[in-house]
């Protein structure tokens, strides 16, 4: 599933090509995805201008003084920006069409979901959809922190590795993200949260700022389908020390990388580094 690099990436490949410029049709060849895609989508943002292109969480927004398209990639879902008469794929299901600028014709933001568990809903001026209003903060701002995480930790029996991807608590830190930022830190994934220490959590906080702002410069991480908006793969996944590396040996000390399930995620920690 892409996590918040590669939902980042995506953001900054397409904006540039979206801001400032009307949208002069909307094509959906199926009326829903993994819900009913909202009437609005085709009623009211024709005719409107991409005021802003926003990320929150794994969200991304296109801002219009209608209101704002929503959408979420779900588990293999890709957003591209191409010439209106680029081949249709099978998958293809949304085409955003937005106005020719002097250097530059037509485009079409196309959106392809093979699963269909990606999303495209709608957000009303001057209001916030139900899926972002219980939303933690950035994790790439200043109201993240290891303070933040030690307080909203204290007395919790969870895994640390959940309570770190929990959405309530910090947004965007998915499943490849945790598992590093654990390692980095020298965190056990499986301890319970209300266990860990304020200057862990502070080293904590640190090493997710450090690894996600990284990502982000490589392109994300490509696992399976996903791709930058170019066609390009991401690189970050060349350097993941624990994540998918089972029985491999740790980078740092040579012990191999463990696996076990939390929460139904697969996790992978060394045994030697990470207490």
């Amino acid at each position: 599933m892409p996590e918040l690099p590669e939902v980042e990436t995506t953001r900054r490949g397409i904006a540039p090509h979206l801001i400032g410029r009307r949208i002069t049709a909307v094509t959906l060849r199926r009326t829903d995805l993994r819900w009913p895609i909202p009437k609005e989508i085709t009623e009211l943002l024709p005719g409107q201008r991409i005021d802003a292109v926003e990320r929150r969480a794994k969200y991304l927004l296109l801002h219009t003084q209608a209101g704002s398209a929503l959408l979420h990639l779900g588990m293999s879902g890709m957003l591209r920006v191409l010439p209106p008469d680029a081949p249709l794929g099978k998958h293809d299901h949304v085409d955003i069409v937005v106005e020719a600028k002097a250097t530059q014709g037509e485009r079409v933001l196309r959106f392809t979901d093979p699963r269909r568990f990606g999303c495209l809903l709608w957000q009303p001026p001057e209001s916030t959809h139900e899926l972002l209003a219980d939303l933690g903060p950035e994790p790439l701002t200043d109201d993240f922190d290891g303070d933040l995480l030690w307080r909203m930790s204290r007395g919790r029996k969870a895994a640390v590795k959940l309570f770190l991807m929990d959405n309530a608590i910090v947004v965007g830190v998915g499943n490849i993200y945790a598992s590093e930022a654990l390692f980095a830190a020298g965190i056990d994934p499986r301890r319970a949260a209300g266990s860990v220490s304020r200057e862990r959590y502070a080293r904590l906080a640190a090493e997710v700022k450090r690894i996600l702002a990284w990502a982000i410069e490589r392109g994300g991480t490509t696992l399976r389908d996903f791709l930058n908006p170019d066609g390009a793969p991401g690189y970050f996944f060349r350097e993941l020390n624990v994540y998918g590396r089972e029985g491999e040996p740790c980078r740092t000390c040579s012990t191999p990388i463990r696996q076990t399930v939390l929460g139904q995620r697969s996790t992978f920690w060394c045994p030697r580094c990470q207490r």
